[in-house]
């Protein structure tokens, strides 16, 4: 079993927040996480909102919340029943003691446009895919985590053959079943073309229009498209960094797939051995380094990228308050860095920079730049 580090951040919420969301992509671990509060609550109510019969209990909810208004409600695939929201604010608004409510969806808030509604009332654990902090921090696994991406049936698959099947047949769910019922009805070839060609120009710049006219559709058809699959927690965009420098900074987001396993099965990469000389290696080892950057930032973090005209550039720059840290990310046990690179840090001014390889210990590369592993992110940016 996992040791999650979401459930950290859950137990510390639900001391002080009367509603916490545990969002991320399907099958990640939510349920299991979530249900792992009936052994510390064990009179909980647990409600499956894809199942019509647990939507049927909760009927008219003012009261089935009264009615329970003493014990634990988790709410798990809550974009099934996005009418709930207002009933929550009603109900939060009665009593806001902490820890009575656990939401669990598999799309952002930002899709389900009725959470405005919890606004102040509501605290957010994003759960990602697993992390090599979770799984082992030796190279092996690392690089078993790398291919078969961080999906925990995905990676505890009895081989990599087990793994791709697994991931095949839950994208072909995705595509049939699951975003058609957040909203995007698109023929599933359609969309698993425009998944296929956002791999292909994973950790690019996003040119909607170059896109559409690839798909024969218009630039907002993609944009839209676009917005859904980011919406699902499947496709992240990352935007750049700004700020006044006087100089000609890159104004398009990157675009990258969520989960590198999900990525090597879209570009059809079955093994390492597949990986290895591969075109896509380095944006791979580029996408699954940020996917960790992200899932463990300090609250209230925000992190982007920098680029100039001139060609100076920065894989991450994370910011929390005024503090900055830099991210560079290299497929080489042996990294070495461009004149852009200093050239950004000099821009930037962040506190401290670090070149994310894949090692299995770091070193110091220069004055405050450090060479680090992917399973010491956390610990950087503490």
């Amino acid at each position: 079993m996992f040791k999650r580090l979401a459930s950290t951040h859950l137990t510390q919420q639900l001391s002080w927040s009367p509603a916490v969301a545990i969002l991320g992509p399907r099958q990640v671990g939510k349920t299991t996480l979530a249900k792992s509060l009936l052994q510390s609550h064990p009179d909980a109510v647990y409600l499956d909102l894809e199942h019509p019969q647990d939507r049927a209990r909760l009927g008219e909810g003012p009261l089935f919340l009264q009615a329970h208004a003493h014990r634990l409600i988790i709410l798990d695939e809550i974009q099934n029943a996005p009418d709930v929201f207002a009933v929550l604010r009603g109900e939060i608004d009665r009593d806001r003691r902490p820890g009575r409510f656990v939401l669990l969806g598999s799309a952002s808030f930002e899709l389900l446009q009725q959470s405005q509604s919890l606004a102040g009332r509501l605290s957010v654990v994003d759960m990602a895919p697993l992390l090599a902090a979770e799984v082992g921090a030796d190279l092996a696994t690392v690089q078993r985590l790398w291919l078969r991406g961080g999906f925990p049936d995905s990676f505890g698959a009895k081989d990599d053959t087990a793994s791709w099947l697994w991931r095949d047949a839950f994208m072909r769910h995705l595509l049939r079943t699951d975003l058609p019922a957040l909203g995007l009805r698109v023929a599933p070839e359609a969309l698993h073309r425009f998944w296929r060609m956002l791999a292909h120009g994973h950790g690019q710049l996003f040119n909607a229009s170059a896109v559409a006219n690839s798909l024969d559709v218009s630039a907002p058809t993609v944009t839209r498209w676009l917005d859904h699959l980011c919406g699902a927690l499947l496709v992240r965009k990352l935007e750049p960094y700004h700020v006044n420098l006087g100089k000609r900074l890159v104004k398009s987001s990157k675009v990258y797939v969520r989960d590198s396993g999900l990525l090597h099965s879209l570009l059809g990469l079955h093994t390492v051995a597949d990986l290895q000389g591969h075109p896509a290696t380095g944006a791979s080892w580029e996408g699954f380094v940020l996917d960790h950057i992200v899932a463990q930032l300090p609250a209230g973090a925000r992190v982007s990228f920098y680029r100039t005209a001139a060609g100076a550039e920065l894989d991450a720059v994370v910011e929390v308050g005024s503090r900055k840290l830099a991210f560079e990310i290299k497929f080489s046990v042996a990294p070495k860095v461009s004149k852009g690179f200093w050239q950004a840090l000099g821009d930037v001014q962040p506190e401290r920079a670090y070149i994310v390889a894949p090692v299995q210990e770091g070193w110091p590369f220069a004055e405050s730049v450090d060479v680090i592993g992917v399973a010491d992110i956390a610990q950087a940016m503490r």
